[in-house]
């Protein structure tokens, strides 16, 4: 544990990439930290155009999701799985427990899946704005769901217009080339070398389409 703090300072102080803040990591913070990243993205990155949150173990086919972005609204705008039919799950056994005190309602406003989303970069701010307005409850993807309800922002289903398939895939696919190399995100990827080996092979796929 001690050589893992002393790497870490070394990489702050060497590199100045490592963003600290002051909350206990766990499944239940998330809202929190998702939170403070609203917050942290609207003071330092006020030129961005879009932002991107992903889970560690999502693989991302950037080339396909940079080229996708092109024409995408830079404003008001959120994209991701899109679930419409969420509910809030009251056994207490469960992970995903959120009880009928931290929320009343029967079901969810639309909400993109926690797994991978993209939003355009005014919406940092304006998530962060909104959550002074919300109670907090531990789903973070629902929570900014509810943020979104009060800003009057709906999240956008991304679908190819080709293959009529939803390109933020949450499901775990086996890997083909030409079928990752048309989707933003596949769920599931815990390798990193597997993970860089795909996205070469993607780019080779792309370039030959």
């Amino acid at each position: 544990m001690l050589s893992l703090s002393l790497s870490l300072e070394d990489e702050s102080r060497n590199h100045g990439d490592i963003i600290q803040m002051s909350f206990q990591d766990s499944y239940q913070n998330l809202t929190i930290k998702t939170v403070m990243m609203m917050n942290w993205l609207e003071t330092h990155c006020p030129k961005a155009s879009y932002v991107m949150k992903v889970d560690a173990d999502i693989f991302v086919n950037v080339f396909y999701l940079l080229s996708w972005l092109r024409s995408s609204p830079r404003q008001s705008f959120i994209t991701g799985s899109v679930i419409n039919d969420g509910r809030p799950r009251r056994d207490s056994n469960s992970k995903w427990h959120v009880s009928q005190e931290q929320y009343p309602e029967d079901s969810f406003p639309p909400y993109v899946s926690g797994a991978g989303y993209v939003f355009s970069a005014d919406m940092a701010g304006r998530i962060s704005r909104a959550s002074r307005f919300v109670r907090m409850i531990p789903l973070e993807d629902v929570y900014v769901g509810l943020c979104l309800r009060v800003l009057g922002v709906r999240p956008v289903y991304s679908i190819s217009l080709l293959s009529l398939r939803n390109l933020f895939e949450i499901r775990n696919l086996e890997y083909n080339r030409c079928t990752f190399a048309k989707l933003i995100i596949v769920n599931g990827f815990n390798n990193s070398k597997k993970t860089i080996d795909i996205v070469i092979k993607n780019e080779n796929c792309l370039s030959m389409n």
